[in-house]
């Protein structure tokens, strides 16, 4: 008698201390444990499994701070259950700590309004983050300094701004960092670079602006995209030191100045390499014939002069060469033989003679008039003639905070 009495009393004590909001539900079934033992799977797993009971919160906390859900995805976020939510996936933890935990979260696509609360700092096994194309805005959580297994973080296609997020560099695990096409503004920090856990880095279409760090090199990424930023400076020339892992890289569409550094050369893994829409000056680098596993070579509209060389066009691998708009004077004719083999190369707008399509001669003739220079003192803003003489000198190191960005809408595609 003694004995049921205590266990009516444990089983009174169990039901007292269920959180407010897990309720008991008539369709639970039993999962089977490691042990041999059984879950039910309902209100009172959380319970006995607390990953899963302080993913509920989190994600509770979360689902009240979405101001907008157009496709009903948190509709479904209903009960302690959470392995049945939409957009959230369940697997077993590495440390096989219980049979359960909240490892991935998807929300690609779903249009959602808000922010991201502090609670999700509680998610400590999740593994994925991905929440491209909604409109969440406001800052990263300091508490994502927690999720020490998040491998995949990919926040792009939102309207977070302000400064570059820190709190990304304090997560041990992270190898695929994605913020591209939001607002973000402000230098880039160096310690991104010597981040030895990142396999990819995404930070274009945002607004950061100043040098890139000269520690770049540093870094084991396989691909980094730079563009569509307000970078200004030189392309680092530790850049030669990521020979043993780069696969992709692209600077389009900033202000970087200065020469191509020869170390690019030792980039023999490299299979894209896109400079082009800034104002790169000097003559292309001969060591890019060393780039053997080039497939894209990019470095159109630039400040570039002096001859395409041959060895460029001799790359076993390349599919697409782009110069145009530059200020070239002359071009191998292993550039004008690679379409026979199905490549295509943009050699228009430059200044090589007897071949259609190139500048009028009075801005060739102006620009040619100068020494070659990695900072020509001349650009060409109106390709029918029109000169404006301008400064390009190497910038200072410190520059005025330009002014709030606004952050563009997300792309669908």
């Amino acid at each position: 008698m003694a004995k049921l009495l205590l266990a009516c009393f444990l089983c009174l004590l169990l039901l007292w201390t269920v959180p407010s909001g897990f309720q008991t539900s008539s369709d639970a079934t039993l999962l089977p444990t490691a042990s041999g033992r059984h879950l039910l799977q309902g209100s009172i797993a959380p319970l006995v499994n607390p990953a899963l009971q302080n993913a509920f919160i989190a994600l509770q906390a979360w689902k009240n701070a979405i101001t907008s859900d157009p496709l009903g995805i948190t509709a479904t976020w209903v009960g302690p259950n959470v392995c049945q939510y939409r957009g959230v996936f369940c697997s077993p933890p590495p440390d096989k700590s219980c049979q359960l935990v909240v490892s991935g979260i998807d929300l690609n696509h779903a249009l959602l309004t808000g922010t991201l609360p502090e609670e999700l700092g509680l998610l400590t096994y999740l593994a994925l983050f991905h929440i491209n194309t909604n409109f969440f805005s406001g800052p990263i959580p300091y508490s994502f300094k927690n999720l020490f297994l998040l491998f995949e973080l990919d926040i792009s296609n939102n309207r977070f701004s302000g400064d570059f997020p820190a709190v990304v560099l304090e997560l041990p695990s992270l190898a695929y960092l994605d913020i591209r096409f939001n607002g973000y503004r402000g230098i880039l920090p160096p310690a991104i670079f010597d981040k030895q856990s990142l396999d990819a880095i995404f930070v274009n279409n945002n607004y950061f602006a100043c040098y890139i760090p000269a520690n770049l090199g540093n870094s084991p990424v396989s691909v980094v995209n730079f563009a569509n930023n307000q970078f200004d400076g030189t392309i680092p020339g530790s850049i030669g030191n990521m020979f043993k892992t780069l696969n992709e890289i692209n600077f389009l569409n900033n202000e970087l100045s200065g020469c191509i550094p020869p170390q690019v050369g030792a980039l023999t893994l490299l299979n894209v390499f896109d400079a082009s829409f800034n104002l790169l000056g000097g003559t292309l680098p001969d060591t890019i014939a060393n780039m053997i596993s080039l497939v894209d070579l990019d470095v159109a509209d630039n400040l570039l002069t002096g001859v395409v060389p041959a060895g460029i066009c001799d790359l076993p691998n390349l599919v697409n060469f782009t110069f145009s708009d530059n200020f070239f004077t002359s071009e191998s004719p292993d550039c004008l033989r690679l379409p026979s083999r199905g490549a295509i190369v943009d050699d228009r707008g430059n200044c090589i003679p007897n071949v259609p399509f190139q500048r009028p001669p009075q801005q060739c003739a102006a620009f040619l008039s100068q020494p070659t220079t990695c900072y020509p003192k001349y650009i060409a803003p109106d390709p029918y003639g029109s000169w404006e003489p301008i400064d390009r000198s190497p910038l200072p190191q410190s520059y005025p905070a330009p002014p709030p960005p606004v952050a563009p809408p997300p792309s669908y595609y």
